[in-house]
């Protein structure tokens, strides 16, 4: 029963962060629930729990389809958006072939970009910060971010 509870809770807090979180959180949070399902599928396919890896596998490629790709927005710069639809729709058959073949270099390259990818996310954060809380001082070319990419995405 005490693992029920946990699970209660954490699934509760989840829901809490991703009620109240900013834009730029809700992107971060799908990185990193892609990169831990990825994580999870190393990990069972190491322990021979196929089914467990076929799922945590199967999560991973929905949050990179159903979350990250489909936060794209191509209004403000299509060919940038373009190029990282593709980059997702790379992702996802590297991790398709990842559970055909039950191959975890495959797992690692879909983690290796994905990892990259929040990286950058990351980077910039202070900066969509500093225009949501300034936006007198977007103009400010040295504060603010790549357009591109604070524009890439639509939450």
């Amino acid at each position: 029963m005490r693992g029920f509870g946990a699970k209660a809770y954490g699934k509760l807090s989840l829901e809490t962060d991703v009620i109240t979180a900013e834009p730029h959180r809700l992107v971060l949070m799908l990185f990193d629930g892609a990169l831990l399902s990825i994580q999870r599928a190393k990990n069972f396919l190491a322990a021979k729990q196929i089914a467990d890896k076929c799922q945590a596998i199967a999560s991973a490629i929905e949050i990179v389809d159903s979350g990250l790709r489909a936060s794209v927005d191509p209004s403000h710069d299509p060919e940038f958006a373009g190029r990282l639809v593709s980059l997702y729709q790379y992702v996802t058959m590297r991790l398709l072939q990842a559970n055909l073949r039950n191959d975890v270099r495959a797992m690692e390259e879909a983690a290796k970009i994905l990892g990259d990818l929040r990286g950058a996310w990351i980077q910039i954060g202070p900066a969509v910060r500093a225009v949501s809380v300034a936006p007198q001082q977007a103009g400010n070319v040295a504060a603010a971010p790549d357009r591109r990419v604070l524009n890439a995405y639509q939450v």
